[in-house]
């Protein structure tokens, strides 16, 4: 059967996209479980009310770019010169934060969070060399006044060009933080280190991206049943159970993530690598998958070879284009064609 359809050309410009929808966009309401989303399509200031409560960007080394992100968008570049240890880093806040300088942007600022899943887009620039050494890192701040952590749950490599987990506590025998401000090495309690399997930093892995998903869940007070696991495309990389983070420590739960450049020996060569698609959640994120756009009413008919078992339609350009119905309730229908969604009317 032959279908004619109406396709608006003013669907470019008015407030009924065409095109598969940014992660970001009304993430609020379409998935309520998570805590932060950035896809970095907002090209305002990074560190703002909702957004990070810091950036070290250490001489313009780590910025947002267009067309560096995931499918051509925007994305953060980090641009490594030769022997470079940190061009830069994003502080995320989110939850119950002694700390008013951290809790400065309002995320969920009232709620504790003793179990987190955070998922991003990793990429390193075509021809990569190096293990670089950091990544994220989950954290409990617990001071007002300093930068004290109860614990760390390192996502950083294993200098054997994979990813690893590395958790670590920070709370004496009576419940009390030892940790004295930010990293204090000297009191952390070391759980174990685990390395994934996925050789993420080989060269022939540059300029591929992944999706890494990283979920830590703290011990409750004085039991042995914390979590740190994590997964590369889909896959379960390696975790650890029965950690004892925090001992019988309670004040404050998990409330702040770190996505980090840093690279102890140093970078061999000029190179980037590029983030994308952060989201933290309190259930399992998976995969980035485009959402459908919105239908868009039209003005001109134009005749295709739609076919209710052959579905086929014309781009904006006019050329005739095969794709795959999602929806048909008789009068209207939306489309798929490589991966991005385009809506339209149709008619019998």
């Amino acid at each position: 059967m032959i279908l004619r359809f109406k396709l608006l050309m003013m669907c470019l410009f008015a407030a009924c996209p065409l095109f598969a929808q940014n992660e970001s966009f009304q993430w609020q309401t379409k998935h309520p479980e998570w805590i932060f989303c950035d896809d970095f399509e907002d090209a305002g200031a990074l560190v703002k009310t909702g957004r990070y409560f810091e950036i070290n960007n250490n001489a313009q080394g780590f910025n947002a770019v267009a067309s560096v992100g995931l499918n051509g968008t925007r994305g953060m570049r980090a641009k490594f010169a030769t022997g470079e240890v940190d061009p830069g880093n994003l502080s995320l806040s989110f939850g119950r934060n002694p700390n008013a300088y951290m809790n400065k942007q309002k995320i969920h600022e009232t709620v504790d969070y003793k179990e987190i899943y955070v998922r991003m887009y990793l990429k390193m620039q075509t021809g990569w060399q190096g293990s670089i050494a950091k990544l994220m890192r989950a954290t409990v701040f617990s001071s007002a006044t300093d930068w004290s952590q109860a614990m760390i749950a390192h996502l950083w490599s294993d200098d054997a060009l994979h990813l690893a987990i590395d958790p670590a506590g920070c709370v004496d025998a009576s419940g009390k933080v030892a940790c004295v401000d930010w990293n204090d090495a000297a009191h952390l309690k070391w759980l174990g280190l685990k390395s994934g399997t996925t050789p993420i930093f080989a060269t022939t892995n540059s300029g591929i991206w992944f999706c890494v998903e990283f979920h830590v869940k703290l011990n409750d007070a004085g039991k042995s049943n914390g979590i740190e696991e994590f997964w590369i495309n889909g896959n379960l990389e390696t975790r650890a159970v029965n950690l004892d983070f925090v001992g019988t420590y309670a004040a404050y739960a998990l409330n702040a993530v770190f996505f980090e450049n840093y690279w102890n020996a140093g970078s061999p060569r000029a190179q980037e690598r590029y983030f994308d698609n952060i989201v933290v959640s309190t259930k399992p994120i998976g995969a980035y998958v485009p959402s459908t756009a919105t239908l868009c009413r039209t003005e001109h008919n134009k005749e295709s070879n739609l076919h209710k078992n052959n579905l086929s339609y014309y781009s904006l350009l006019g050329k005739l284009l095969p794709a795959t119905k999602t929806k048909h309730n008789g009068i209207a229908i939306a489309v798929k064609h490589n991966n991005l969604s385009q809506g339209f009317i149709w008619y019998e």
